[in-house]
């Protein structure tokens, strides 16, 4: 059965890869772009019918209302919504200014929180329907000198989780989608990089320095089996909350919770000694 995709940051990356399989099967993409590229262009040429090309700044709120009004309007319904604009932004906590930190959570964290909220009600009326958020294994594995970036992962991840339990009585799912390290413009183009402090050389914090250089070796995930392997979420029932794309990613996610539940479970005496002793 043909499906129509919301998929926000067509552009490049993830969404370009899920946009082009997606026009290949014969679905409907509603695609947003901040700025429309060439490469854009030339699908809209190939697939006039079955691509809309929308112009969207996730960090306004009434443009991601307007979207979705126009997309239920144009297209009666929408199947799937894909959260996938964003972005990365390195450095540490001290040399990210008031900007850099206010424009990644808005981008990151509550344009997509602000997508998803638009397009409940939607999904809710027609029945049902899948949303989709492109997070990162940076949602459960933190490292020095990405902390604002794991803050908008961090947040959204715990917001679809709520949102999971919340959508369930309408035949909604909802999926998480953890990426480690692929061969996008997110890194090798379209990551910030905050003004450095020499305090920060040669300490683990300036050592994403090296992973943005390509001269160093590029990373192991390809978007385009990637963008495979979430196309086929939608067709998994219920829906899975968490994927973890790339094996190096979920090799750091285990270790990363195994030690955060074995340190919990230390404190089992310590969390009862709070307790009031009736």
């Amino acid at each position: 059965m043909r499906k129509t995709w919301l998929i926000t940051g067509i552009s490049s990356g993830f969404g370009k890869a899920l946009t082009t399989q997606l026009l290949a099967k014969g679905d409907t993409v509603i695609g947003t772009v901040r700025t429309e590229k060439p490469d854009i262009q030339e699908l809209k040429k190939q697939y006039p019918e079955t691509l809309d090309v929308q112009h969207l700044d996730v960090t306004n709120v009434d443009e991601i209302r307007q979207v979705v009004a126009d997309a239920q309007a144009n297209h009666d319904r929408i199947d799937v919504l894909i959260n996938n604009a964003g972005y990365g932004l390195f450095g540490a906590a001290e040399e990210l200014s008031d900007q850099d930190i206010n424009q990644i959570l808005a981008t990151d964290l509550t344009g997509s929180i602000q997508m998803i909220r638009a397009v409940i009600p939607v999904m809710r009326q027609q029945g049902g329907g899948r949303i989709i958020q492109i997070s990162s294994y940076g949602g459960q594995v933190a490292f020095p000198g990405n902390s604002l970036y794991h803050a908008a992962k961090f947040g959204i991840e715990g917001f679809c989780e709520s949102v999971a339990q919340e959508v369930v009585p309408f035949n909604i799912g909802v999926t998480i989608i953890e990426p480690g390290g692929a061969r996008t413009e997110f890194r090798y183009g379209s990551a910030h990089v905050a003004n450095l402090m020499p305090e920060y050389d040669d300490t683990p914090t300036h050592a994403f320095l090296k992973m943005l250089d390509p001269t160093n070796g590029l990373a192991p995930g390809d978007p385009d089996k990637m963008a495979t392997r979430i196309i086929e979420t939608v067709d998994q029932d219920p829906a899975p909350l968490h994927v973890v794309l790339g094996s190096q990613a979920l090799s750091a996610t285990i270790d990363r919770l195994t030690k955060r539940l074995a340190e919990y479970q230390g404190e089992t005496d310590l969390a009862a000694s709070t307790d009031i002793k009736d």
